[in-house]
């Protein structure tokens, strides 16, 4: 039986992109995954996870990325919610995939609601489950996770490459909160790659445009 995975990477971040990430593969091909060291992302170093991306897509028989930039995310959250945009996402991605019986790591507090919601975007009728830390209990997202970990990490880099100091991209790193304080008093504005739709962000925006009303 073909099996899929699906997991993300950036959900929380408030500079870079949401990558979506799926797998497909035989089962029998699982026990390979586990023979690498597959297993969830966060648990992996950044050498590691660069190491098993090639060796992880030499196994499953196909994959599947979407990358989903910083403007996308905003109008999905000041519109449907962020929870809406990665259903859909994860769906486009399992529609790809030939797998009969998917997993996916669910961001809602309510894993058959996000079910039912990837489902209502699905072209064609096969299993879903829908489960909390799905990246820590099924190799297939795993593998999934560190794929878009990957990517993501990859995109970061490209944007750290044209700006220095701005850190791993969370609103909880000072250094990412002091590089966008930075660029916003500077610019005037938000930088394009990182959500206004975040509450920091949208903070800065209005202590800026009171500052306007202020000159």
């Amino acid at each position: 039986m073909i099996i899929g995975g699906v997991d993300e990477a950036g959900r929380g971040s408030i500079i870079g992109p949401l990558v979506v990430a799926g797998v497909s593969l035989q089962e029998s091909k699982i026990s390979r995954l586990k023979e690498i060291g597959v297993k969830d992302s966060k648990l992996l170093t950044a050498k590691t996870r660069t190491k098993m991306y090639d060796e992880i897509i030499s196994i499953v028989d196909q994959y599947q990325i979407q990358v989903i930039d910083a403007g996308e995310v905003d109008d999905s959250v000041f519109q449907k919610g962020l929870n809406k945009l990665e259903a859909k996402a994860m769906a486009r991605i399992i529609d790809q995939l030939h797998a009969v019986e998917v997993y996916v790591d669910c961001c809602d507090i309510n894993p058959d609601r996000y079910r039912q919601s990837i489902l209502s975007h699905l072209d064609r009728k096969l299993t879903v489950h829908s489960l909390h830390h799905a990246d820590r209990i099924n190799t297939a997202v795993s593998a999934a996770s560190i794929l878009a970990k990957v990517t993501r990490d990859s995109n970061v880099q490209k944007i750290r490459m044209r700006h220095r100091g701005i850190g791993s991209g969370y609103p909880s790193d000072e250094q990412t909160m002091q590089f966008l304080r930075q660029f916003v008093a500077k610019r005037k504005c938000a930088p394009a790659f990182a959500r206004k739709s975040w509450k920091p962000m949208q903070a800065m925006l209005a202590g800026l445009e009171q500052k306007k009303l202020l000159t």
